[in-house]
């Protein structure tokens, strides 16, 4: 029993939403100098209690303590006056703005009639130094890598005298050595007596970085663990409540023929600028090339252009054989025998407001059985649907609730079951396990080892780099709309790949202490 008193505590904490009791008597303390990890599946609640401590929602019953004080916050202004910072999964920071003019933002330090940047920018340098979060005050916030974005995001925090951090799934756009930068930077924050809350859903990093770890299912505490005598399994099972298998079973590739040629791609993102530069590469049958890079790099463009969705600006692309250059998305899906799990599944994968049924058809609704001429063959897409929602397990109510209302693992696997359940030799996946839960993630990483198996090529577009390493037979690293480099999977680091990804060229690798 820790017999410190907890800098935060929640008390019986419950929020009800019409029909879902999102916390149900949530109770949890935070300590001064600790990291606490909060782990849980997509739906136990993580973001709702942190909504709560943050000021975003009001609980329905239970009580918030800072310092041993019941509080009441209505805003997040309440939650910023009593030390309580929170850095975003997606930064809240304005591109187009300095470093200085970010932080302030919000708190605007005056000097007469004047804004005292001056004055700011010697503070930031005063944390910057003292946390070790080395960023250049004066520099453009969209100029800035990825990392120090973050840093920016911390300083903004300490900025306004913060002693309690959430840090909403930190990790997730970072190259490994930018990680354990970060992790530098938290274990620095606790040393100096910052409370810390880290939510993830990557278990390695919980365990490695935290001192205690909470996990939530369905709304509840269902147990804390000790970081020393926990494993990636035992926290999985915590989460999911059974056995999860976290290794990747998968035997060695046998590659066929070609099926996807890319040959000197380019294309301009949407601001117009260059976002491909001169991209080859090739997929053949039976194999999986995973895509490795931070977000940014041009991989979201080479995905577009692949399906058709983005018109490619010079280059040729071949789906076995045939030239798709400038093929429609249905062209592609239907002569190249392509699907695609896209990277943003409420933009791009499915219609929140369509029924299950109906998004299980949304690229062949107008074909035989469920249509037969201009007339939707209903019960051929309810069958279509009862089968495919029992095969890969959707969780759902009925074929005919809204698509939008599922949880965010069983809308993965809604996308997956439509794009895996009709004849393909081309699976594009990208980000296919993004926001989901490790059982998700499991059933995900199986079915796409069966593509494979079954002689599908696969081109996998991945930001997590466990998973471009764990699913790949080759791995290809993109940096500024470029491949750096491919090398076969049993030959790829952690440290060589983030280097590439973040930038060095393979003949820097000497230099940088690493044989090529």
């Amino acid at each position: 029993m820790d017999t410190r008193e907890p800098i935060l505590e929640v008390r019986d904490i419950t929020k009800v939403f019409p029909g879902v009791v999102a916390n149900n008597r949530v109770h949890l303390e935070l300590y001064p100098g600790e990291i606490l990890g909060l782990l849980g599946e997509n739906g136990a609640g993580k973001s709702t209690l942190m909504n709560i401590i943050y000021g975003l929602y009001r609980p329905t019953e239970g009580e918030i303590r800072v310092r041993g004080r019941p509080v009441t916050m209505h805003s997040p202004k309440d939650a910023i006056a009593l030390g309580i910072g929170m850095v975003h999964q997606h930064f809240q920071l304005v591109p187009v703005m300095s470093v200085v003019d970010n932080v302030m933002l919000g708190s605007e330090s005056i000097r007469g009639p004047f804004l005292d940047r001056e004055a700011v920018a010697r503070r930031i340098q005063e944390i910057a130094s003292r946390y070790s979060l080395e960023v250049d005050p004066y520099a453009i916030v969209e100029d800035l890598p990825v990392g120090v974005r973050q840093r920016v995001e911390i300083i903004k925090a300490l900025y306004r005298e913060a002693d309690i951090l959430i840090l909403d799934e930190p990790t997730s756009v970072l190259t490994p050595q930018e990680i354990q930068g970060l992790f530098q930077i938290m274990d620095l924050l606790r040393r100096q007596g910052k409370a810390i809350i880290f939510i993830t859903h990557k278990l390695k990093e919980v365990l490695h970085i935290a001192d205690r770890i909470v996990v939530l299912r369905r709304g509840e505490v269902v147990g804390e663990a000790d970081p020393q005598t926990a494993s990636q399994a035992s926290l999985a099972a915590m989460m999911v409540g059974r056995e999860v298998m976290l290794v990747v079973e998968k035997g060695p590739a046998s590659p066929g023929p070609v099926v996807l040629e890319v040959e000197g791609l380019e294309a301009v993102n949407d601001l117009g600028e260059p976002a491909l530069r001169g991209v080859s590469l090739q997929v053949r049958a039976g194999e999986i090339l995973g895509v490795a890079g931070v977000q940014g790099n041009g991989q979201t463009e080479l995905v577009e252009v692949i399906t058709g969705l983005r018109p490619a600006t010079g280059g040729r692309l071949r789906i076995a054989g045939q030239d798709m250059t400038r093929a429609s998305p249905r062209q592609i899906t239907d002569r190249g025998q392509s699907c695609h799990v896209p990277e943003d599944r409420h933009a791009y994968g499915m219609v929140g407001a369509y029924p299950v049924a109906y998004n299980l058809v949304l690229n062949t609704y107008y074909r035989p059985p469920f249509a037969q001429g201009l007339t939707i063959q209903e019960e051929a897409i309810a069958e279509h649907a009862r089968r495919l929602v029992a095969e890969y397990d959707v969780r759902t109510p009925s074929i005919y609730t809204r698509a939008g209302s599922l949880s965010g693992g069983n809308q993965q696997k809604l996308v997956v079951a439509r794009e895996f359940s009709r004849p393909i030799q081309l699976l594009i996946a990208a980000q296919p396990t993004r926001g989901i839960d490790v059982g998700s993630i499991e059933f995900i990483h199986q079915q796409i080892v069966a593509k494979r198996d079954q002689g599908v090529a696969v081109l996998l577009v991945s930001y997590e780099l466990d998973e471009i390493m764990a699913l790949s037979d080759r791995i290809a690293v993109m940096y500024q709309g470029q491949i750096l480099d491919v090398l076969p999977a049993e030959e790829a680091t952690r440290e060589r790949l983030g280097l590439l990804m973040a930038g060095v060229h393979p003949q820097e690798h000497t230099a940088a202490g690493l044989s090529t």
